[in-house]
């Protein structure tokens, strides 16, 4: 008679069922030891990233934007949901539940418990609270004990065009706390005013910002949008040894006439994806990065006139998955 054998999970013991195709089954504690986390035990060639952000059940902002891009790329990537709603924020009604520290450190120490905490990266993105960004310091702290090398990416999201959509708060313990111990910062023109205290007026504001923001931590800086005189700039800044001077850039992005949800999310986990891949050339990273995703923005505009839909009359939900091509394999311009 054949038999097939099935397992369960109970606590930690893994309870093995033996079943034949009569119906008799028994069931007993097996002795056997787990099987490997294989991405841990063959780790990718890219790395392992644990990514805090929020989610959305329907559209692309937070992991959604961030998670499927970096799995593209080649990364296990195993995403925190700082919160979970039905949709984003923009639309008339939103519902759903917001993570607080002590359940995010409880997840933490669940992972710990199973020995999964070797992380090569961690992502963070929108926080809305100080003690939910305190409780992300100790995330730090504690994957570094296990990964003293750990790359955290910090997408520092507090505003934009001078309106700041967190607690006042944030920005001191950003500023403080979370600056010195980033390896890569992502600002966009206001968070990098509000962190390094100076106004962007100019591509040379822009670079001393890029090089107060070195001072203080962390080795990579992408200024990721600048608005001056009616153009558009990313300007980057790679400053690989302490004493060496910063290895900086620009990139002057072509403008397109709409608003997207979810675009800082994927363009973060683009530098990411590139950096790790170009880790000494942060210029060829961000490149890439850009051209991805305007390709995905080009999509969209594109897919919502097809639905006979004015794309400049309304916040646009990014496509996503129909631009896999463009994030695996941009087309430089």
């Amino acid at each position: 008679m054949s038999r097939f054998h099935s397992i369960f999970l109970t606590g930690s013991y893994p309870l093995a069922r033996a079943c034949n195709f009569s119906g008799g089954c028994t069931s007993k504690k097996s002795s056997m030891a787990p099987p490997p986390i294989l991405s841990i035990a063959l780790p990718s060639e890219t790395g392992r990233v644990l990514s805090i952000q929020s989610h959305t059940v329907q559209g692309y902002v937070g992991n959604k934007s961030a998670v499927f891009p970096l799995q593209l790329l080649g990364y296990d990537v195993d995403p925190i949901n700082s919160v979970q709603f039905s949709n984003h924020t923009g639309y008339p009604t939103f519902r759903g539940q917001v993570l607080n520290g002590k359940e995010l450190w409880d997840l933490i120490e669940g992972l710990q418990a199973n020995d999964l905490l070797f992380y090569t990266h961690l992502l963070t993105g929108y926080i809305g609270s100080v003690s939910f960004l305190n409780t992300v310091l100790e995330v730090v702290n504690k994957l570094r004990s296990v990964n003293p090398r750990l790359v955290y990416v910090c997408d520092p999201v507090m505003g934009d065009e001078g309106k700041l959509y967190v607690p006042q708060d944030l920005v001191s313990v950003y500023r403080e706390k979370v600056v010195p111990v980033a390896s890569m910062l992502t600002p966009n023109q206001f968070e990098a005013e509000l962190l390094t205290g100076l106004r962007i007026a100019s591509e040379q504001d822009g670079r001393e910002a890029c090089n107060k923001l070195h001072a203080a931590g962390p080795s990579k800086v992408v200024i990721t949008s600048i608005n001056i005189d009616g153009n558009l700039l990313l300007i980057g800044s790679n400053k690989q040894h302490k004493e060496a001077a910063a290895e900086q850039f620009k990139i002057i992005i072509p403008k397109i006439p709409a608003y997207f949800t979810g675009t800082g999310d994927l363009m973060t986990a683009l530098l990411l994806g590139w950096s790790n891949k170009y880790p000494d050339n942060l210029a060829k990273a961000a490149e890439l990065a850009v051209s991805s995703l305007q390709a995905v923005l080009q999509r969209t505009i594109n897919d919502y006139r097809r639905a006979g839909f004015d794309p400049k009359t309304s916040s646009l939900e990014i496509r996503l998955i129909q631009s896999q091509e463009d994030i695996r394999n941009p087309h430089v311009k």
